[in-house]
């Protein structure tokens, strides 16, 4: 129920991935080309970006469409960085939580976005609460699903799991609890990206030696962009992309991607 990317590589504008490409993040606002649920992103947008020599990053949040947002353009133009993740929101309920419903949601030097939607939220994950720390459940940022998702990854990650592992047993455990959920995750550090394509549409590009971008969908026609395989694991650096087959909940293996193609040097 929204659009969201990632970058990590070589400093850049917020602007070369969110306002210039003819489909870029700003333009998915109201007319996205891949999206399979809902057609306007209007409920909010957010990004989120890593300042030179600061571990946390900056927020950017509003409640509203991107494209109301007379200062965003101006400056996204302008901030500088290695590493972003910014969405665009299609709300699944409406809320009075305003731009703390908006991604990305932070904490430390991590982001974090969720696009789909948790069926039957919110009595589908009630039995999950007892497995959170109460000031966790209590401190959550908004009353919606992608929130308490990002509740359930944040705790396997002060736990000590990788961001991988975080990732993949947070989406099993909800796919468990509410069959049918759509739950593409998106994660950063400022020096890694970690996803899962889990009911939509998940693509990534990579340019050796320069950065790596995961999107919903491209925001070009540029044919290096590669379609990650439904039910899997992405980890990504401004190097490398590993594609990992998850498992649905009854234990079957989902079927297993294709290896990712050889890097070409890019023009």
């Amino acid at each position: 129920m929204c659009r969201h990317v990632a970058y990590v590589g070589e400093q850049e504008t917020l602007g070369r991935f969110l306002v210039e490409p003819p489909h870029a993040l700003y333009r998915q606002s109201w007319a996205p080309r891949r999206q399979r649920y809902g057609t306007v992103n209007a409920d909010g947008f957010g990004v989120g970006w890593y300042a030179e020599g600061d571990p946390v990053p900056a927020r950017y949040r509003r409640a509203g469409p991107i494209w109301a947002d007379q200062s965003f353009a101006d400056l996204a133009r302008v901030v500088r960085t290695r590493a972003l993740l910014a969405a665009v929101r299609d709300a699944t309920l409406a809320g009075a939580d305003a731009e703390a419903a908006a991604a990305p949601y932070a904490s430390g030097g991590r982001l974090f976005s969720h696009n789909g939607a948790v069926r039957g939220w919110p009595g589908s994950l009630a039995p999950l609460v007892r497995t959170l720390p109460p000031e966790d459940v209590l401190s959550l940022e908004a009353r919606n699903d992608s929130a308490f998702v990002w509740a359930l990854v944040l705790a396997r990650l002060r736990a000590g799991d990788e961001p991988g592992q975080a990732l993949a047993d947070t989406v099993l455990e909800v796919a468990a609890a509410a069959p049918g959920s759509r739950l593409n995750l998106l994660l950063t550090d400022g020096g890694t990206i970690t996803a899962t394509a889990w009911g939509d549409t998940l693509w990534y590009r990579a340019e050796p030696g320069r950065g790596t971008v995961v999107a919903s969908e491209p925001y070009d026609d540029d044919p290096h962009w590669r379609e990650v395989p439904d039910r899997t694991l992405l980890a990504a650096s401004r190097t490398d992309v590993l594609l990992t087959p998850l498992k649905d909940p009854d234990g079957d293996p989902a079927e297993a991607p294709a290896p990712a193609p050889p890097k070409e040097p890019s023009t």
